[in-house]
C-alpha cells in the first residue's frame, strides 16, 4: 500500500498537480517533491490593466479610441476620460487600419480566412460589416493561437484589424454595445 501511495504522489508532483509539496499523511515516513515547473499565463491572454474592466451601462456617452501612434485602445467615458486602457496591433505600414470615425457592428465567436492563412476569436466588426474587427491575437487554421504572431502584440503587426489581447478581445466582443462609436486615429 505504501509503495502505491508513493507511486501516486510521485507521479502527481511530476504531473505538477499538487501545487508544490506534497507530504504523505498517516506514515512512518514523508515524502517531499517539489514542482519546478510554473506556468504562467502569457500577457497576450490576459486582460491588459489590472484593474476591472469598466461597466458601460453607467457612462451613457462611451465610446473607443484607437490610437496608432500608441498601440492603444481606450474605453473612453468622455473626451478626455479613459476608463480602461488596452495594449494593441493595429495594421502594418503595408496594410493599415482605416483611420476615422466607425460604429461598432456584427460579431462573431471566430473565423479563419485561408488567404492569409490567419484567424482570431471573439471578433467585433466596426467598419465595412466584417471587414475591419477588434479579434484576439491570430489563431491558425486549427483554432490556435500563433504565439509568434501574438507576441507582437503592441506593436504594428495586423492586416489593417485591431488585435486585442485574448481577455481585451473577449470583453469588447461580450460587452460593448452595437453602435458604439469608434474613433480611430
Amino acid at each position: 500500500m505504501k509503495k502505491v501511495t508513493l507511486l501516486i504522489v510521485t507521479l502527481l508532483a511530476v504531473l505538477g498537480l499538487t501545487g508544490g509539496t506534497v507530504r504523505l499523511s498517516n506514515h512512518a515516513t514523508t515524502a517531499q517533491a517539489k514542482t519546478t515547473k510554473t506556468t504562467k499565463t502569457p500577457s497576450w491572454k490576459q486582460s491588459s490593466e489590472s484593474k476591472p474592466y469598466p461597466n458601460l451601462k453607467k457612462h451613457k456617452h462611451a465610446f473607443i479610441k484607437v490610437s496608432i501612434a500608441k498601440q492603444r485602445v481606450y474605453i473612453m467615458a468622455s473626451k478626455k476620460k479613459v476608463l480602461y486602457t488596452m495594449k494593441c496591433s493595429t495594421g502594418k505600414k503595408s496594410s493599415p487600419t482605416p483611420k476615422g470615425t466607425f460604429h461598432i457592428q456584427n460579431r462573431g465567436k471566430s473565423f479563419y480566412n485561408a488567404s492569409s492563412r490567419e484567424g482570431a476569436r471573439y471578433w467585433t466588426s466596426f467598419k465595412d460589416w466584417g471587414v475591419y474587427l477588434f479579434h484576439t491575437v491570430p489563431t491558425n487554421a486549427k483554432g490556435k493561437y500563433v504565439v509568434s504572431e501574438a507576441k507582437k502584440l503592441g506593436k504594428r503587426a495586423s492586416h489593417g484589424c485591431v488585435r486585442l489581447s485574448v481577455a481585451d478581445a473577449h470583453w469588447i466582443y461580450t460587452h460593448v454595445p452595437a453602435k458604439i462609436k469608434v474613433v480611430i486615429h
